[in-house]
């Protein structure tokens, strides 16, 4: 009996010093019972992948009026069917209908996207009526959450909040709040960015500057006054930026047709052409937010996907700042319009054609090694619009694996 204890007791030892950490020092690829991936290491790619987020799948108040049952725009998507043929609604979560300013939901979307090399969101960020709307799943689900295992800039979506949000409005053309602003305003809403968001250590920073995106630029000459205007008030960011004590502040472009061909300034001198007018401007960088933006978003993936990127081959010869690729998932907007509505989308998308496009962007960046090595995704959860990383029923997890077969490096 006590050869037999004592032989028991060397095997606890034994157990407990070397095979237990040997054990849980093994990396963890399973799925627990959510569906998230367990892993101990974060990314390790050299590249930059940053996915638009979309914040509206929580409750916001001031949206009460057209999401009654307060659970943002997931109202919208259980509500789809489909309108034509290929089409492929509804498309069903398989995280379920989660609320993002949640910090424990949203934690698990971070782990999970870290897990798969998306190591950067870009949330689209709304102000309207000198207030901010839409901000609950940045402010509460995403820096409440354990989020310094990634970066996250703000892209702000200056446009006119309209009926385009809401899919029981046939017209789409009610503006609910307009997105210009004027001068003491932009000093709001400078002084908000910088304070609650510059200052934060996972900020997305190029060469220690803060990155700032602006989607529609017309909308801001238009409510700052002009030209020359909006260019002192962007100085005016830049000098607030550096009082904060950063090196100065890096402005990003959405480049779609809410870039002017052309502006007139003093003098009737005309700045022709969007290249020198981001120049004009200042912008350091730009990318695109959707491919819908440059072609039309109708037909089979590929032809959609091939004329969007044959366009990057124009950027690096017409433009004086980098060019950061943008590559889009897929393209139906018909869940944000009534029945009688049909709008054009995409058919036959998939993560193996979408993983195509993501080594043709990563083939870009090595084209080009003088810039920084970021790529920008449409979208995380662009699940109204048909374009998003988040697992569904029918693809699974496809779409972030494919991001990590492409940008994983070698073992």
């Amino acid at each position: 009996m006590v050869e037999k204890k004592l032989f028991f007791e060397i095997f606890l030892i034994l157990f407990f010093v070397i095979l237990f950490p040997l054990q849980n020092s093994f990396p963890q690829n399973n799925r627990n019972n959510t569906g998230i991936l367990v892993k101990n290491n974060l990314s390790k790619s050299k590249y930059d992948i940053a996915a638009f987020y979309w914040p509206d799948y929580h409750y916001e108040p001031r949206l009460k009026f057209i999401f009654p049952g307060k659970k943002g725009e997931w109202e919208t998507v259980w509500n789809a069917k489909p309108k034509g043929k290929g089409e492929y609604q509804p498309r069903v979560p398989l995280w379920g209908y989660q609320n993002e300013a949640d910090p424990k939901v949203m934690d698990e979307k971070i782990k999970e996207a870290v897990l798969h090399d998306v190591n950067v969101f870009i949330f689209d960020w709304y102000w309207f009526n000198d207030k901010p709307l839409l901000e609950d799943c940045l402010n509460n689900g995403f820096l409440k959450a354990n989020h310094n295992r990634m970066k996250f800039y703000i892209m702000w979506a200056n446009h006119n909040a309209t009926s385009y949000w809401n899919y029981k409005d046939a017209k789409k053309d009610s503006v609910y709040w307009t997105g210009k602003v004027n001068m003491n305003v932009f000093k709001n809403i400078v002084n908000r960015i910088i304070k609650k968001y510059f200052s934060k250590p996972s900020y997305y920073k190029i060469n220690g500057k803060p990155v700032f995106a602006i989607y529609q630029l017309d909308n801001l000459i238009n409510g700052l006054g002009g030209p020359e205007a909006t260019k002192r008030a962007l100085k005016y960011f830049e000098k607030k930026t550096v009082e904060a004590g950063f090196p100065g502040l890096h402005l990003q472009s959405i480049l779609w047709s809410a870039v002017p061909n052309s502006i007139k300034i003093a003098n009737d001198v005309l700045v022709k052409g969007q290249n020198k007018v981001l120049d004009y401007f200042g912008f350091d960088s730009f990318t695109n937010y959707t491919w819908a933006h440059l072609v039309k978003p109708e037909g089979d993936y590929d032809k959609w996907a091939d004329a969007s990127t044959y366009i990057w081959k124009t950027y690096s010869k017409k433009f004086n700042i980098p060019y950061f690729p943008q590559v889009s998932i897929d393209w139906d907007n018909n869940p944000r319009y009534p029945a009688s509505v049909k709008t054009p989308y995409i058919t036959n998308s998939g993560p193996e054609k979408f993983k195509k496009y993501l080594i043709k962007a990563k083939g870009y960046l090595d084209e080009h090694p003088d810039q920084p090595k970021l790529i920008t995704i449409n979208a995380w959860n662009e699940w109204t619009e048909g374009s998003y990383l988040e697992p569904d029923k029918k693809f699974g997890y496809g779409y972030l694996d494919a991001i990590k077969q492409v940008f994983e490096p070698a073992k």
